[in-house]
C-alpha cells in the first residue's frame, strides 16, 4: 500500500497556495511601483520628444503671453484688467489647441503634477516635463527681456509673479493672502478645466476646440478675479504656473523672490486636495 504524496496533503497544498499568493502580491507591487516610477521612459525617445515640446511651448507662451499682458497694461484702454483677461484667453486657447495633441499641453508644473496623481503620466515623465517647463520659462523671459524696454522691465518686474511692489507704498498684500488667492484660483481652474478634460465621454462630445476654450476661459477668469478683487496696485495677480514665476525670478530677481514659495505651495496644494476630492466624484 503506497503512502500518500505531499500533493495530497491539505496542509501542504494550503502552504503552497499561500506562497503563490504572497509572490503574486509582491509581483503586483513591483509592477505598480515600476509603472508609477516609469524609469524605463528615460530611455524612450517619445518621452524626450514630449519634453522638448513642453520646453518650446512653455518658452513661446511665456514670451507671447507676458508680452501681451504688458502691452495691455501699457495701452490707454479704460479697463486694462479686462483686456489682460482677454489676452490670457486668446493666447491660452491657441497654445492649448496646438500642444494638447503633442505632449498633453501641460506647460505648467501644476498640470503635470495633477496628471501624475491621476496616473496619466509616470514620475520619470513628470520630472522631465517640469524640468523642461522651468527651463522653457527661463528662456522665454530671457527673450522677452532682450526685446522690451528697460523702463517696462522695471515698471512691471518683467511681468513676473509679484506679491508686493516695494516701490508702491500702498502695496501691503501679505504672502498668506497671496497663498489663499493662488490656491483658490488654481483649484477653480482644476475643478472646471481638468474635470472636463478627464471626462473622456464629455471631452469627445465637446471636441478639442471647445475643451481648449473652456480651460482658457476659466484660466482667464481666474487671472481677472485675482487682479481685480484684491485692489492692490503692487500685486501682479495670481501666478497659476510655478514655472512662470521661477523663470521670471531667475532672470529678473529682486523683489520677485519675495514670497516666491507661495507660487509653488498654492498650486501643488490645490492639486493634491482636488485629486482627493475627485475620488468622491460620481462616475459618469
Amino acid at each position: 500500500m503506497s503512502s500518500p504524496s505531499q500533493e495530497d496533503d491539505p496542509q501542504f497544498v494550503t502552504v503552497i497556495a499561500d506562497e503563490k499568493e504572497t509572490m503574486n502580491i509582491k509581483a503586483n507591487r513591483t509592477t505598480y511601483l515600476s509603472n508609477f516610477l516609469g524609469y524605463h521612459e528615460y530611455f524612450s525617445l517619445e518621452m524626450w520628444r514630449g519634453a522638448i515640446t513642453e520646453l518650446v511651448a512653455t518658452a513661446t507662451i511665456i514670451f507671447a503671453l507676458t508680452g501681451s499682458v504688458i502691452s495691455c497694461l501699457e495701452s490707454t484702454g479704460s479697463d486694462p484688467n479686462l483686456t489682460v483677461a482677454f489676452a490670457v484667453f486668446v493666447v491660452g486657447f491657441l497654445f492649448l489647441l496646438v500642444t494638447i495633441p503633442l505632449s498633453g499641453g501641460h506647460m505648467n508644473p501644476a498640470f503635470t503634477y495633477i496628471a501624475l496623481l491621476k496616473g496619466i503620466i509616470t514620475c520619470s515623465r513628470a520630472s522631465a516635463y517640469v524640468l523642461a517647463q522651468c527651463l522653457g520659462s527661463t528662456i522665454g523671459f530671457l527673450l522677452l527681456k532682450a526685446v522690451i524696454s528697460h523702463q517696462a522691465v522695471r515698471k512691471y518686474s518683467l511681468g513676473g509673479c509679484l506679491i508686493r511692489d516695494r516701490t508702491v507704498p500702498s502695496s501691503d498684500l501679505s504672502p498668506t493672502s497671496a497663498l489663499v488667492m493662488e490656491f483658490s484660483c488654481t483649484f477653480a481652474v482644476l475643478y472646471v478645466g481638468v474635470t472636463v478634460a478627464l471626462d473622456k465621454r464629455r471631452s469627445k462630445e465637446l471636441g478639442l476646440p471647445m475643451l481648449c476654450a473652456i480651460i482658457a476661459a476659466i484660466w482667464a477668469l481666474a487671472v481677472f478675479v485675482s487682479i481685480t478683487i484684491t485692489g492692490q496696485i503692487g500685486y501682479g495677480g495670481v501666478g497659476l504656473n510655478p514655472a512662470r514665476c521661477l523663470g521670471a525670478a531667475l532672470v529678473e530677481g529682486g523683489q520677485l523672490w519675495y514670497g516666491h514659495w507661495v507660487f509653488w505651495v498654492g498650486p501643488f496644494l490645490a492639486c493634491t486636495i482636488y485629486h482627493v476630492l475627485s475620488l468622491t466624484f460620481p462616475s459618469t
